[in-house]
């Protein structure tokens, strides 16, 4: 009888348990996967309710306040996308501002720190200094 509610239980477990498993997998995969693709690519998004042109000059003001030098301003060819290029001692920026709508831009921000390292945390510093010059 020990035997038979034993086996009953263990039944009972792998049963009700069994549909978490998929989740569980499903969870960790894509939880893993997007820190593995943050940590690796060090980009960083976030879309503001801003024309570009008042993005691009919060993205000055910002990287000016974190002194922060400014190496390039310019048009991408054949697109409307701004690309700025900044510099630090340790970093290459990489800003790359894009109107969605007249009144909708989407902001990339990419900081290498060599030439397979790259450092998210700077990334992402830069967007909320940018979000704070905008007010």
């Amino acid at each position: 009888m020990r035997h038979f509610c034993l086996a009953s239980f263990l039944l009972m477990c792998m049963t009700t348990l069994a549909g978490c498993v998929p989740a569980i997998t499903t969870a960790a995969g894509v939880g893993g996967s997007a820190a593995i693709t943050h940590t690796l690519n060090g980009t960083t998004y976030r879309t503001f309710t801003a024309p570009a042109t008042k993005v691009r000059l919060a993205t000055i003001n910002a990287l000016d306040r974190m002194k922060i030098k400014v190496i390039s301003d310019s048009m991408q060819d054949k697109s409307s996308i701004r690309l700025v290029t900044a510099k630090t001692s340790e970093r290459n920026i990489e800003i790359q501002i894009e109107p969605i709508s007249a009144n909708t831009t989407r902001m990339k921000v990419t900081a290498k720190s060599s030439a397979f390292s790259y450092d998210s945390a700077t990334a992402e510093e830069i967007l909320m200094q940018t979000k704070k010059s905008l007010g």
